[in-house]
């Protein structure tokens, strides 16, 4: 079965794919992320993956994609979902349209991410573009993974990548 395994960043690629591939799946990862912000972190993150053999496909950034879905609506959670929905739907026209099976994302990693509505989402946009959701709880290995991205020197953010969740980073440490 082959899946389109939505990529974060690097670190958070890590377990997933161990996982996906030791179940059988022929697994590649879709590195579509609008909403990071500025380009320069952008940049960090998608040379990350140079120092891991998977293969990822990098769809063109289009930041605008982000701010256009959110507009008037910046406001966690509120804009997660939508970020969120904007990512997978548009991973899940990408496998639909070339071959692959199934979808997932490695969001579903983060012990920071709402699991439950991500399901919701993946299994909504399932429905809506006639393609499988492949849901599975990847969080008991998010710190293995994190653990080895910085023992392979891997770029570690510090933030979900948003300009929103940069500004909310700072203001809750007092950094303004």
């Amino acid at each position: 079965m082959k899946i389109l395994l939505h990529t974060c960043c690097a670190p958070c690629l890590i377990y997933p794919l161990e996982e996906l591939e030791k179940k059988g799946f022929k697994v590649a990862g879709f590195f579509y992320n609008p909403n990071i912000h500025p380009f320069s972190e952008y940049k960090l993150r998608k040379e990350a993956f140079d120092n891991l053999t998977a293969e990822i496909l990098f769809p063109a950034y289009m930041p605008q994609e982000f701010f256009q879905a959110v507009n008037l609506r910046e406001n966690a959670p509120d804009r997660c979902a939508i970020c969120w929905s904007l990512r997978l739907d548009k991973t899940a026209q990408y496998a639909k349209k070339n071959g692959f099976d199934a979808f997932t994302t490695t969001l579903l990693v983060s012990p920071y991410q709402n699991q439950e509505l991500l399901k919701e989402i993946g299994e909504q946009i399932a429905i809506d573009r006639g393609i499988e959701f492949l849901y599975q709880d990847f969080r008991p290995g998010f710190r293995k993974a994190h653990d080895k991205a910085k023992e392979k020197g891997i770029y570690c953010q510090k933030y979900c990548g948003c300009l929103y969740s940069e500004l909310e980073r700072f203001t809750k440490t007092g950094k303004n």
